[in-house]
């Protein structure tokens, strides 16, 4: 039977590509995407979301449109990474056609947990947590009903990507984040440690290319834009790939290695709020609430991403 998943997303380019990924990938079912605030503002996500599932003629899956702002009092966004738009490198003429769906993605987040059998549902989050603390928030009842949640996001021996001790997306809503990781809920996470093995060679975005079919060629488009500003900042030969790593976890988990440990989320401490505290050491009497990633086979993660991209329009 085919996982069923809810995506939450904040696009960006490396999120278009796991859209791409998981809609390429037959053990999976894309019940609905919802777009948060993160990378750029929702405004925006809302959009770019729209415009991936157009180019993979899957305008079938409804979005809907999640929080626009953090619970956090600051907003942070990521435009120097991925440009005004957060798909900066494509042609973004044509306006995205297919609808928004009335209904808040809060809302529907709460209503479609409940509405599924227990532990059916996947959730695959992408972006910043706001929308499934928020959801948490108004109904607790729905963590007991979710199967996982495989997120993108955090660090231990990696530190941060946006402050010295934070990676983007449990920064830019770090009380969002300590409420998922309080929740009780079994979480899967895909962190820098594992994102920084997963680079994006020359070689391995001209495979990508060379599939010559439109999504694989927007990929490698919008990759090529993004990686600019990675290189320049590490000095690697490619640029770090995040959001596609949960989807080639949930298709093939034995690409990936690491251990369920005792995460927590800084939200006060002066130079480390949004930091993951990753007890990997096992220090303390903390019980495990995730399965932490810290290694992966990047080779054949990008042979997966390449072969399956190729299946799509």
């Amino acid at each position: 039977m085919k996982r069923k998943i809810i995506i939450d997303t904040d696009p960006g380019q490396d999120d278009a590509v796991a859209l791409f990924l998981a809609l390429a990938s037959p053990e999976i079912a894309v019940q609905a995407v919802i777009a948060v605030a993160g990378n750029v503002p929702r405004t925006r996500t809302v959009e770019n979301a729209r415009r991936v599932l157009e180019m993979a003629g899957r305008t079938d899956i409804p979005v809907f449109a999640g929080a626009a702002r953090p619970l956090r009092p600051t907003q942070t966004t990521a435009e120097h990474v991925h440009g005004p738009t957060g798909l900066d490198g494509i042609d973004l003429s044509v306006p995205p056609t297919m609808p928004v769906q009335p209904e808040s993605g809060v809302t529907y987040l709460v209503d479609a947990i409940r509405a599924a059998q227990e532990q059916e549902l996947t959730l695959v989050m992408l972006g910043p947590l706001t929308d499934l603390a928020m959801a948490l928030t108004i109904a607790p009842d729905i963590a007991g009903r979710l199967r996982e949640v495989v997120l993108m996001g955090g660090a231990w021996s990696e530190l941060g990507n946006i402050t010295p001790a934070a990676e983007f997306n449990i920064y830019a809503d770090p009380q969002a984040a300590d409420i998922v990781f309080s929740a009780g809920i079994p979480l899967v996470v895909l962190p820098l440690d594992v994102t920084h093995k997963c680079l994006g060679l020359p070689d391995r975005l001209a495979a990508l290319r060379a599939n010559a079919n439109r999504c694989s060629i927007a990929a490698a488009d919008m990759l090529s834009y993004s990686e600019r500003f990675d290189l320049v900042k590490y000095g690697w030969k490619g640029a770090p790939l995040h959001d596609p790593c949960t989807i080639a976890w949930l298709v093939a988990p034995d690409l990936f290695g690491g251990r369920h440990v005792n995460v927590g989320i800084e939200t006060e401490g002066k130079l480390s709020v949004g930091m993951t505290v990753v007890d990997w050491w096992r220090v303390t009497d903390r019980e495990p609430n995730a399965l932490f990633l810290r290694d992966v086979d990047s080779d054949a993660f990008y042979s997966l991403l390449v072969s399956r991209l190729a299946t799509l329009p």
